[in-house]
């Protein structure tokens, strides 16, 4: 009998990766949400010297600076130490930038708690979607990786909702305990994450065989064990793809110089791309300064601010919900094409409505209204897609022996745009006024046609379907690729399994005759002794 995980076997089990992993993303969502909100706090002002506009961006930027570390790190740890590891140690590092937080007395003191914590965010990141994506079946885990995302909305309105409450605090408690709050976290995961499985696919290319049975058998469930034809097939399967792609070992010059392995630098590429895509949409302009947005842009009051603040993260906690039920049906890349154009339209509205509001065209408090009304109607079209396929992509299309370093790439991008964002929006505020949000308009529609031109679907694709794709295929355009664009599973890719089963089970059944002739020739042996002595 295998070893017992937590939440035992098959559904149960996945269930219980997925809610470690979403932890993982609650933290990051509850940060993104948490500073924004305590950076208008004036007692908290006044404890870090009353920073300028821009020390105020640095201050809150820093934090993807910490991220981008975090998530470059993992390059060289995240296979080392595997995925549930990784988790526990970024983990524990945001712990230790939150009391870092928490405890400050100046400005100095900020900036290395956000740093630190960021460092473990950058961490989590690059992990957390793999390990759900190498542990899950393939008509599920673009769901899965949604219920992450949504849950990294929760804890982004939970941030906000908390912000709020604390704000009638008295003195400094009332960004010290949301800043504190983190910790609560860690707590989570260091509870989780010891006893679940790690990705049986890094189980194989470390060597360690028996183990990955294992995983692969509890992943199954059903009563499934090491020795089922299912168990046994699925194995077989990964290790083909795995065995093909480090017949020969690749330095990371030879990667990145296009001289690795077939289509190896191009699907890293397109996962970094993707995660770029999520940064510089815009979202950030709201996820990390909604209230600083709602003071300073349309001149609300500091309590109406936070109260919209909350009301709006609420919104885009039940459309990223929602996209659960979308991602699966309609692929990665209608939904990501849709979700742009609409999130392109948003902006354009906002900077209408901004635009007449400041050259004193149209009544400021009614196109203040018009802008909070398109700011909730982004939140839901961006949580619809452009939230979640970024964040699914590269855990799908890098290859199967580099996923990890695939993945760090895609989040190390994603924090250096991140970081840019963060940095450059207040000064974009207080400089460029209306015609700061033209420009989130003009980037997202341009992820429309971007993605129709290079991204190749990933729905209804087993991970080792994608590695087939492109091995085979090294046209860098793919709208008119049917095997490249179809919703639907390729037959060539159900025949490519069912002869490698195949084979499996000659090969099986060669191995189980061999036994026999030896059982029968020892037996021989013996009786042979017997009668001659």
């Amino acid at each position: 009998m295998g070893r017992r995980y937590l939440g035992g076997s098959g559904q149960r089990l996945t269930v219980w990766i997925s809610i470690a992993s979403s932890t993982v993303l609650i933290f990051y969502g509850y940060d993104q949400g948490v500073f924004g909100n305590v950076l208008v706090s004036e007692d908290f002002l006044r404890t870090v010297g009353y920073p300028s506009v821009t020390a105020q961006g640095t201050m809150t930027s820093v934090y993807n600076l910490g991220c981008f570390a975090g998530a470059l790190s993992t390059l060289y740890t995240g296979d080392k130490l595997g995925r549930p590891r990784t988790l526990i140690l970024g983990s524990c590092t945001i712990a230790v930038g939150a009391i870092v937080q928490a405890a400050c007395m100046n400005a100095a003191m900020q900036y290395a708690g956000r740093v630190i914590a960021g460092m473990g965010t950058g961490m989590n990141t690059a992990t957390a979607g793999v390990w759900q994506s190498e542990t899950s079946k393939m008509r599920s885990r673009g769901k899965l990786i949604i219920i992450q995302m949504a849950n990294c909305i929760t804890g982004f309105a939970i941030s906000n909702w908390l912000t709020l409450g604390f704000s009638f605090a008295p003195g400094s408690v009332s960004w010290r305990f949301p800043l504190a709050f983190q910790m609560f976290f860690t707590i989570l995961i260091c509870l989780m994450c010891p006893f679940l499985p790690d990705s049986p696919r890094l189980l194989i290319r470390k060597g360690k065989y028996d183990e990955a049975y294992e995983v692969l058998a509890a992943l199954e469930g059903n009563g499934a064990t090491v020795n089922s034809p299912v168990v046994r097939t699925q194995f077989a399967i990964i290790k083909q793809v795995l065995d093909e792609e480090y017949a020969v070992k690749y330095t990371w010059w030879q990667i990145l110089t296009g001289k690795g392995p077939s289509g190896v630098l191009r699907r890293m590429v397109l996962g970094a791309w993707m995660q770029a895509s999520n940064q510089i949409s815009g979202i950030n302009v709201t996820s990390y300064y909604m209230t600083y947005v709602f003071i300073n842009a349309i001149n609300f009051s500091q309590l109406t601010a936070r109260i919209l603040a909350a009301a709006g993260a609420m919104d885009y906690l039940f459309f990223s919900f929602m996209a659960y039920f979308v991602i699966e049906r309609f692929g990665r890349r209608s939904v990501m094409m849709t979700s742009a154009a609409a999130c392109s339209i948003c902006w354009t509205v906002i900077a209408i409505s901004l635009g007449l509001s400041e050259t004193g065209r149209a009544d400021s408090y009614t196109m203040g209204a018009v802008a909070v009304s398109f700011f909730f109607l982004f939140f839901a079209s961006f949580a619809m897609g452009v939230l979640g396929v970024p964040w699914l992509y590269p855990t799908e299309v890098n290859a199967l022996a580099f996923r990890a370093k695939g993945a760090s790439l895609a989040m190390s991008t994603n924090w250096i745009m991140n970081y840019m964002v963060a940095q450059i929006t207040p000064p974009g505020i207080d400089n460029l006024g209306y015609k700061f949000w033209i420009i989130w308009a003009v980037i997202c529609a341009a992820f429309v046609p971007i993605t129709y031109l290079f991204y190749p679907e990933t729905a209804n694709r087993s991970l080792e379907d994608i590695d087939r794709f492109f091995h085979s295929n090294h046209g860098i355009l793919v709208f008119n690729n049917k095997v490249a664009t179809q919703l639907k599973r390729p037959e060539i890719y159900e025949e490519a399994d069912r002869r490698v089963a195949a084979a499996h089970e000659k090969v099986g059944a060669g191995a189980d005759q061999a036994d026999e002739g030896k059982e029968a020739g020892a037996t021989l042996v013996e009786e042979n002794g017997a009668a001659r002595a």
